[in-house]
């Protein structure tokens, strides 16, 4: 369904600190770095298919995050969503909502992480106790 994500940062060095060791907890390899023709850097980051990309915003305005929208990274084990979680907290970025932990759902049970990154982007770990979802 889709393509790619991207988020935008303020502070791409800052970004790619942080993405790497919360990422590196899925398996994520380091990003491709890409200079856009505008002059802005990219991080592509690839991992089984997918794409996950942070810029600089191309527009020269500061980045910002989606009031209402979250990034969800799926994981492996309820001891994955934790460590994603609390690498996230080592590297800057900020808790939210309930502690890391086993929630219902209409997908059936999910142990969920949410955590802030640096930018104030909401990121959500997840893994699926009924790995057919």
């Amino acid at each position: 369904m889709f393509s790619h994500v991207m988020l935008g940062s303020n502070d791409i060095e800052r970004s790619k600190r942080f993405y790497d060791a919360v990422l590196g907890i899925l398996g994520v390899a380091e990003p491709l770095r890409d200079q856009t023709s505008t002059g802005h850097t990219r991080l592509i980051y690839l991992h089984n298919g997918n794409i996950f990309c942070v810029t600089e915003p191309i527009n020269g305005e500061p980045a910002t995050f989606a009031n209402g929208g979250t990034i969800g990274f799926k994981c492996n084990s309820s001891e994955q969503v934790q460590k994603f979680h609390d690498t996230a907290i080592a590297h800057g970025g900020r808790s939210i909502e309930d502690p890391p932990s086993l929630r219902q759902s209409t997908l059936g049970p999910l142990y969920l992480a949410y955590v802030r990154d640096l930018d104030g982007n909401k990121l959500c770990a997840l893994y699926s106790i009924d790995q057919s979802s």
